[in-house]
């Protein structure tokens, strides 16, 4: 990847499970939040102490907001049959620090190339139905600071573009803390340099990424 940022990507906010069945082969996708390399490690060891008895436990895992880093294993089944396409299904759904293992109870049935690369995507996509995935939205962290006279006119404003302030400090003047995407930075700042006639103060403390408390998916 490179290092160019994202306006958005994905992250459990819980985990989850899912299975799936093909030709009396059982599928069981674990999912977890995984904030580290050795993290995800240490979760995949694991499930394969949970699940000693099956044939294979696969993984794949995406780390970093950028997914700086991606590993995957087959676990035995044929190469680029498991770990790829479990991967795949992480990365096109722009899921970031994230670990998912698939687990693999042979049902005698062979199942073949193709068969395998269907069960193991499939199996990841049942497991994250059942997760709590949310959306990090990148924009920056930014302190308003006002008169009395201008903060009806500056919550109005805020109502409009759909932004919450995280706290209000209410002393000699009002000091507001919001969460901003990148795209609203610039319409926030000009607009609120018009409604208060320039009299508030505007501050971009540092760039960041939020969850978007409008984006959960179960």
């Amino acid at each position: 990847m490179d290092g160019k940022k994202e306006d958005s990507y994905r992250v459990l906010l819980e985990g989850g499970q899912g299975e799936y069945m093909e030709k009396k082969s059982r599928f069981i996708a674990t999912l977890r939040k995984c904030g580290s390399e050795e993290e995800a490690v240490s979760f995949v060891e694991e499930m394969k102490k949970k699940y000693w008895d099956a044939r294979h436990n696969c993984h794949a895992f995406v780390i970093g907001s950028r997914g700086e880093i991606t590993r995957c294993s087959d676990d035995g089944e044929p190469s680029g049959t498991a770990g790829r396409p479990m991967l795949e299904v992480l990365t096109g759904e722009r899921m970031r620090d994230t670990a998912v293992v698939v687990t693999r109870y042979f049902g005698g049935v062979l199942l073949g190339t193709g068969g395998l690369v269907r069960a193991y995507t499939q199996a990841v996509k049942e497991g994250l139905k059942n997760c709590l995935v949310g959306t990090m939205r990148h924009g920056y962290k930014v302190r308003i600071t006002t008169d009395y006279l201008w903060i009806g006119k500056l919550l109005y404003l805020l109502g409009n573009l759909k932004l919450e302030p995280l706290s209000t400090e209410y002393g000699e003047r009002i000091v507001l803390e919001l969460e901003v995407p990148g795209e609203k930075l610039g319409s926030l700042e000009r607009e609120m340099a018009e409604v208060t006639n320039g009299r508030a103060r505007f501050e971009r403390e540092k760039e960041i990424y939020f969850v978007d408390k409008g984006q959960f998916q179960g």
